[in-house]
């Protein structure tokens, strides 16, 4: 229906009118379009509607949401679907109004392209047919070559002028006044095409409704429903449509498919589904540009499955999907979970030529990471890649993700260096992945520096990534490291999650710090039940502290919340049951666990239920191929706590004869309790087993007798020795564990005599204990005894490794004997056994005491050329030979090079080269020594201060050495006799008899009581240079400390001699014959003096 207002009517009336009519027209859309199918009747085959007095022919109308903004064709027709025919197809029928109107407006972009590349190649201009009747209309319109004549761009220009006016200053039949009958319906539906402003829209169409020349059309009204959806005026726009309807004009695929994009442009999802619920009732087929319109709405708003369901329904209809459909659907369902049908879309995008986006390929990597799929992740990658396609840091950071899953941490690590190569900016999430990856490496100082590498990118935010550096300082064992990084985090206000207070938990249970811990842990407790692995770090700590008490309340309480119990934390739990021997709390936990039945498959509970049916008459071992060690061990414990060895011999006895690995369980539960260190319970089992009439294993018979010797148990060790001398397959790890024992015990001895006594039964130790009995030997100072043992194993051909052979040099360069020191090297080498750095290391000691640098040298350099890592040692082994031959050169020369080769030396290299500089004098250079270990914050020692005292007495520099005595007292570390002496032996030489005596003096003073050799070089000073009373009175006052000294009381003679006291100097010499120290007869008194004049 249309209105038409005549000139007498006024605006109110209009305004009311229109009101009641959208009232009506809301109301007929709920009840029926959106309800039923009633309110659209049927489309009609044949219309029977006549035209309007202003409508001379049909006119066909079309409306798509195409790249062309609006375009005409017949809304009423009954075949919406029909494409228009080609005019080829019908040469005769004459254009229509519409036809001829599209071929006006291709030439006016023909002509607008022409403009556009003016030149040489400038495109030449075809002519178009028209009609004569076309002709005219075409000269009356003026348009020459413009788009539009000059008074519909006059209207259109007015028009949009309105916007800059108020609502409600202007009356749009007066503005329009002129333009009355003078505008065709076509000129003002493109004026009406042209407007911007949803107010100039509704006002000129309102205008248009009251011409003569306009009549009802669905494109007129398509025109308007595009406007308003565009701002967002959806209740007009549904008014607007409702109207439609009533003026009887029905909707067609483009008018339903704008207004369901209003629809979808603004989120109204729910009025949308509706909508398009009635248009598929009445069979209306959108087209494909509507549906990505609605699938990207919904998804933007995460309806994933909403926009499933739409994609099938499109199927459905056979609406053919273009890249943007497979795109949005992909995503859709994966997000939905959907992985088989997302590849399956996925596929048929490809088959339809379609080129996945890098994000479709990122979904579905991911996708594959999440399921574990890697495969199927590294094809997609792959393919990715083929296409040449760059992966986005997104997509790496899912295969990175999955490397990490699967432990293919080389993959990982290769990946990320592809990433810097192809220039793929890695974010945060990466960062974060890297840095586990080269935790699980235990690559930890890398880590720190990508994590250090974050920070100074400014792209340290995430929690996760704090977290992730926290975790590999506490793999490596840093505890303190992990708590400064957990601090940081804290400082920056980054919120703590639950997994931050895990952590953190972790942190303090490493550090044992359980006042942090307990609070720790309560705070994790707000956050809701806590996890079974922070309960059972919580309970190691107790157990670890010896806070057992603390431990069983903390069980009570965890079980009193419900918390469920995981197999790591059922073990812990079973550890203080029985520590405690709770065996009545024991079997409860069982029973609970076997009634849960979450840990159905774990072989630690079964073996604990199979135990107690045991235990109950109703079990066996049969049915298990490998029962559980621990969960055998801690039953076993529970009954030796108790003194239940009736219970205990039982079970032992059906398990080694129900079950063929019975004996190696027991045995490997033998070295379980060694290894945890419980002597009783391990030779109470071992005992066990003996009297059942079974081996024990050799390791575990060995580990238990180690366990003896380490805790200094040297009678236990003996008795469970004794204890397998019925069973003629004692295998030599016992003998070897015996051995140690003995060593251990400090018996190198019995050591020595067990080796002899199996050797000589044939029976080969191996290098193992030939290298036990030596080393002994060599330490307790039988060195005799160690030579033959040595060439004892050369003899019999014994196989030895580079251990044994370092321990045979070792013994023979402690012994003096460098010669077969050596020797053993020969032998090594020519039995191809392979030198390490410490053989190397103690050759060239051997070489150095041998006084032979140059083989010492040939020695360095042959490790060197085989590519043997040399470490700080062998440097400062060769540096200090170096110093003792006085070529100070070589060895700064060899000092630099260790340091070019990035060793970084330690205290007792610097010690070593300033040695090697006081040797000679060069107190300049020891000096700078000296300042470059402070700068290296290597903390000086005494000995450190000795060697420069040494380097400055040597170059005169005397006051330089005192201050140096005076820093020592004032950073701490009290200066010895052999200061004092190194200065006292400068000023003695020198005849500085007095500054020498003020030393002596000072060194009283310190609280020191001088040595032997203070006390001879003052006396040295005296007699040197002729002070012979001075000599005399120091000799009265401290002859006891000298008595047996040569130099002193030869001294003390000669100076009694020179004074004509010679019955105390022959008292003297008597002494000297009794002691067996003979007379010094080539010094002299005053020999310095006579020397210098």
């Amino acid at each position: 229906m249309g209105f038409t207002y005549s000139a007498g009517e006024t605006k109110s009336s209009a305004r009311k009118l229109s009101h009641n009519r959208v009232l009506q027209g809301m109301e007929a859309l709920k009840s029926s379009f959106l309800g039923t199918s009633l309110l659209l009747p049927p489309p009609l085959k044949n219309p029977s509607t006549k035209p309007s007095k202003h409508s001379d022919r049909p006119t066909t109308i079309v409306f798509s949401i195409t790249p062309d903004r609006w375009s005409l064709s017949d809304g009423n027709n009954s075949n919406r679907l029909a494409k228009p025919k080609p005019k080829s197809k019908n040469p005769k029928n004459p254009l229509s109004d519409d036809n001829a109107r599209r071929i006006i407006k291709g030439k006016a972009r023909y002509l607008s392209t022409l403009r556009r590349n003016q030149g040489s190649g400038a495109q030449t201009p075809k002519w178009i047919k028209r009609t004569p009747e076309q002709m005219v209309q075409y000269l009356e319109d003026d348009k020459n070559g413009h788009l539009y004549g000059r008074h519909v761009v006059a209207a259109i220009r007015i028009v949009r002028s309105l916007s800059a006016k108020a609502e409600g200053s202007y009356d749009m039949r007066q503005v329009m006044s002129s333009f009355v009958t003078k505008l065709t319906f076509r000129e003002m539906c493109v004026v009406l095409k042209e407007q911007r402003g949803w107010r100039q829209v509704r006002d000129f169409f309102a205008w248009m409704k009251l011409q003569l020349s306009y009549r009802p059309s669905v494109i007129v009204y398509t025109i308007v429903l595009r406007v308003y959806g565009q701002v967002g005026k959806i209740q007009l726009a549904e008014q607007m449509f409702l109207e439609m309807l009533e003026v009887g004009c029905e909707p067609d695929e483009v008018a339903c498919g704008t207004m369901l994009c209003s629809y979808a442009r603004w989120g109204r999802h729910k009025a949308m589904l509706s909508f398009y619920s009635a248009v598929q009732d009445r069979g209306i087929v959108l087209s494909i540009s509507v549906y990505n319109f609605m699938l990207s709405s919904l998804q933007k708003k995460s309806f994933h499955g909403k926009v499933v369901m739409l994609w099938r329904q499109m199927v459905d209809k056979r609406v053919v999907p273009n890249h943007f459909s497979f795109t949005v659907v992909i995503t859709s369902l994966v997000k939905e979970g959907l992985s088989e049908e997302a590849f399956k879309t996925f596929d048929e995008m490809k088959s339809f030529g379609f080129v996945p986006e890098e994000v479709t390929y990122s979904l579905l990597i991911s996708l594959s990471s999440k399921n574990s799929r890697l495969d199927e992740a590294l094809r997609l990658y792959e393919e990715m890649r083929c296409r040449g396609i760059t992966p986005s840091n997104y997509t790496c950071a899912s295969l990175l993700t999955l490397y990490y899953k699967c432990g293919d941490y080389p993959k990982a690590i290769g990946l990320f260096q592809e990433m810097e190569r192809n220039k793929i900016k890695a974010d945060e999430v990466i960062y974060g992945l890297l840095i586990r990856i080269y935790g699980k490496l235990g690559l930890y100082e890398d880590a720190q520096k990508t994590f250090e590498e974050i920070e100074k990118l400014n792209m340290l935010s995430e929690d996760k990534t704090y977290l992730a550096m926290a975790q590999v300082h506490l793999n490596s064992g840093n505890f303190e490291k992990a708590l400064i990084t957990m601090e940081i985090m804290r400082s920056r206000d980054i919120l703590f999650s639950r997994f931050a207070y895990i952590v953190m938990l972790q942190c303090y249970v490493m550090k044992k710090d359980l006042e942090s811990a307990e609070i720790t842990f309560h705070t994790l407790y707000k956050t809701g039940i806590p996890d079974s692995g922070s309960c059972n770090d919580m309970l190691n700590l107790f157990l670890q502290l010896d806070l057992i008490g603390k431990a069983k309340d903390f069980i009570g309480r965890i079980k009193n919340d419900f918390v469920e119990f995981d197999e790591e934390l059922c073990k812990t739990v079973m550890k203080v049951y029985c520590k405690e021997g709770m065996v009545r709390d024991a079997e409860q936990l069982i029973e609970e666990m076997d009634a849960n039945g979450s840990l159905k498959d774990s072989n630690f509970i079964q073996t604990l239920l199979m135990v107690r049916k045991f235990e109950k008459g109703g079990g066996n071992f049969y049915a298990f191929k490998q029962p559980d060690a621990m969960a055998l061990g801690m039953m076993i414990s529970l009954y030796l706590y108790n003194g239940n060895d009736i219970k205990r011999d039982g079970i032992l006895k059906s398990l080694v004869n129900s079950n063929g690995g019975g004996v190696i369980l027991v045995s490997q539960l033998i070295s379980k309790f060694a290894r945890e260190g419980d002597i009783s319970k391990a030779e109470s089992l071992h005992d066990a087993l003996i009297k059942l009439g079974f081996e024990p294993g050799d390791r575990a018979s060995a580990s238990l007798i180690s366990l003896c010797g380490r805790k200094q148990k040297l009678e236990q060790a003996q008795r469970v020795f004794a204890a397998l001398e019925n069973f003629p397959t004692t295998g030599k790890l016992v003998y070897n564990s015996m051995i140690d024992a003995y060593v251990k015990c400090n018996k190198p001895e019995k050591a020595y005599s067990l080796y002899i006594e199996v050797t000589q039964k044939g029976q080969e130790l191996g290098a193992v204990a030939v290298s036990l009995v030596v080393n002994s030997l060599s330490k307790n100072g039988e060195h005799q005894e160690a030579e033959n043992t040595i060439r004892k194993s050369f003899l019999e051909g014994l196989e030895l490794d580079t251990v044994a052979y370092n321990t045979f040099i070792k013994a023979m360069l402690e012994a003096g004997k460098l010669k077969f020191a050596t020797t053993i090297f020969e032998h090594m080498l020519s039995s191809g056994v392979t030198p390490s750095i410490q053989t190397y290391n103690t050759m060239i000691s051997v070489y150095g005491r041998d006084r032979n640098l140059d083989k010492a040298v040939e020695v360095f350099d042959m490790a060197s050329n085989l590519g043997v890592p040399l470490d700080e040692k062998a440097y400062a082994n060769l540096i200090s030979y170096y110093g003792k031959a006085g070529k100070s050169h070589q060895a700064s020369i060899l000092f630099t090079t260790m340091q070019e080769r990035g060793i970084k030396p330690g205290k007792v290299t610097y010690n070593i080269m300033i040695n090697v500089y006081a040797a000679v004098g060069l107190h300049q250079e020891a000096e700078k020594l000296y300042q470059c270990m402070q700068k290296d914050s290597l903390a000086p020692d005494s000995l450190t201060f000795l060697a420069l005292i040494k380097a400055y007495t040597a170059g005169l520099k005397y006051t330089s050495a005192e201050e140096t005595l005076i820093l020592m007292q004032k950073i701490g570390i009290p200066p010895s006799c052999a200061h004092f002496n190194l200065i006292l032996t400068a000023y003695s030489k020198e005849g500085l008899t007095e500054d020498a005596e003020r030393i002596y003096k000072e060194l009283s003073r310190s609280g020191l009581c001088p040595d032997l050799a203070c006390n001879r070089t003052m006396l040295r000073a005296y007699f040197d240079y002729g002070h012979v009373a001075k000599g005399i009175s120091f000799f009265e006052r401290l002859k006891e400390s000298m008595e047996r000294d040569r130099f002193a009381m030869s001294a003390a003679v000669l100076f009694y001699r020179s004074v004509g006291i010679d019955s105390l100097a022959e008292e003297i010499l008597n002494s000297m014959n009794s002691f067996g120290v003979p007379f010094l007869k080539n010094i002299e008194i005053g020999s310095k003096v006579k020397a210098n004049a």
